[in-house]
């Protein structure tokens, strides 16, 4: 079941003391394509997951490979949640290829479909709970037999394979309760991307396992109903050529469009963040800005340096540690960078997701213009806050915290209802619910059109966006019109890849 590989990494994890993982200890991650790569080995990756089992929170993790970074140009609700996994692991040669290019080498690849086997190995030793979702009903009991088999302490808290359907259609109760029920610690969701990774951010909060993971094919592989390629194959990068003789019809295009995509996209950012950066450092010298840590009662100021790439990471010139443990939003001045690397994108990254983990914002103040084009350069420029002085980046994170409260408003000086901010799986219910009650008060009042502004909802996941296809079938079965209004483009982004855009925006289908 485990190559030989394989088996030795479980044996180093089987001797391998049961201690923290250390965060600070990490190599500086990396961002490719706009993705934040975590720089770390197979045991540095299964020590990590050990210890988000061991806080019992929810957390979820992905494993990407080059289709992922393709996918994640065209789909924002995708860019997303690989910008926000607690975890990204390097699924893929050619990544580990981009980030030698780049500049700092990745440790090592870390497939999906031997994590899965190490984790198995782990949760053997650790009692863990394990739940099998996706695959055929064929498939998925295959590969438990399989499993049980090799491993017959493991404790398999479930497994099941819903109906296939469209990620909105799901039976999504009916899954969540089975869960629930089982109550595992370790979740392997194979829906195939991106539906796996929508599937697990819509729902990994209220589940309350404490890893969650979409693994593609890998259930498929452990009910042996699919073959992996040979070793030597996987590591020379050639697995794809592998798998493309496997299901030439379906793979054929899917390859052809990611060696476009990333080869071009890898090309443009060395150009811009790797090469173009070395030579403006060796014609202008190494410069810096005195360190900059102005503290204030309610927020803390710190100086992003001159230059921030690998090297200026690895020296602790923007120190993660630090601004995390002063526990206060952080404005990040920026107004004097020249140079800022992939390493340097993906550390920022890194420091915007711990702030909003841990309950505090990441403010971007007067970004020039090197970081704005390369933000941009990335898709990342809608990812950050940004503000011009610290006046505004305290208005913004005030309006902010009231979107928190109330992201439903309704409009007094034009009568609508007013959706703000970001409308996701964590506020999706609360919006509903609102929406519920202001839809039977004009049914009530007869009132015969209902108007929802979209224009301040900076963005929508597929949670939201069930939120607007119950609310627009509420609204019909009232007889009252509907119409969502002003939908900015990550918002449209969202609705055309769901092909939702003609219910949810058109005036000629009423019927979904």
């Amino acid at each position: 079941m485990l190559s030989l590989a394989n088996e030795k990494l479980a044996a180093e994890l089987t001797v391998r003391p049961n201690t923290a993982f250390l965060t600070a200890s990490r190599q500086p991650p990396i961002a490719i394509l706009g993705v934040p790569f975590d720089n770390v080995s197979t045991v540095q990756a299964v020590a990590a997951i050990e210890e988000m089992v061991a806080s019992g929170s929810p957390h979820y993790l992905v494993t990407a490979n080059v289709d992922f970074l393709v996918q994640a140009q065209e789909d924002v609700e995708l860019h997303r949640i690989l910008f926000e996994a607690h975890l990204v692991l390097c699924d893929g040669t050619p990544l580990l290829w981009a980030s030698r290019l780049l500049g700092n080498p990745l440790a090592e690849r870390v497939a999906g479909a031997d994590l899965v086997p190490l984790l198995i190995e782990v949760a053997v030793q650790r009692k863990y709970r394990v739940f099998f979702l996706g695959a055929t009903p064929e498939s998925s009991q295959a590969a438990v037999n399989n499993i049980k088999r090799h491993n017959p302490e493991l404790i398999v808290a479930g497994h099941y394979s819903p109906p296939f359907g469209k990620l909105l259609e799901m039976e999504h109760e009916e899954i969540k309760r089975r869960i629930q029920g089982a109550r595992p610690d370790l979740l392997f969701v194979s829906f195939g991307c991106p539906k796996q990774e929508k599937w697990i951010a819509m729902h990994y909060r209220s589940l309350g396992v404490p890893v969650a993971v979409g693994v593609g094919a890998t259930i498929d592989f452990l009910a042996g109903q699919v073959k992996r390629a040979p070793v030597w194959m996987q590591r020379s990068g050639t697995e794809w050529v592998f798998r493309l003789a496997q299901e030439p019809r379906r793979l054929f295009r899917r390859y052809a469009k990611d060696f476009w995509v990333f080869g071009y996209g890898l090309l443009l950012q060395w150009w811009r963040l790797r090469r173009a950066s070395r030579l403006r450092g060796e014609e202008n010298g190494a410069k810096s800005l005195p360190h900059l840590a102005i503290q204030e009662s309610d927020f803390q100021i710190r100086r992003m340096p001159v230059r921030f790439d690998l090297e200026a990471a690895c020296k602790g010139d923007l120190s993660v540690e630090q601004i995390l443990n002063d526990g206060r939003p952080c404005f990040l001045q920026m107004d004097g960078v020249e140079f800022i690397d992939s390493t340097g994108v993906g550390v920022l990254i890194q420091l915007q997701k711990r702030l909003k983990s841990s309950g505090s914002d990441l403010v971007l103040l007067s970004p020039g213009e090197v970081a704005e084009k390369s933000l941009k350069l990335l898709h990342l420029d809608e990812f950050f806050a940004k503000a011009k002085d610290v006046a505004e980046a305290k208005q913004l994170l005030h309006a902010r915290s009231l979107e928190a409260v109330v992201a439903v408003a309704w409009d007094s000086s034009t009568c609508h209802l007013r959706w703000l901010g970001e409308i996701t799986a964590v506020n999706a219910a609360e919006v509903w619910a609102d929406c519920q009650r202001h839809l039977r008060n004009a049914a009530e009042s007869s009132q015969p059109e209902v108007i929802i502004d979209l224009s301040a909802v900076r963005f929508i996941d597929s949670s939201g966006l069930g939120a607007m296809v119950k609310v627009k079938r509420l609204a019909q079965r009232h007889g009252t019109k509907l119409v969502f209004k002003k939908p900015q483009p990550a918002v449209l982004n969202v609705l055309h890849l769901s092909r939702l855009e003609d219910f949810l925006l058109g005036h000629v289908r009423t019927s979904s």
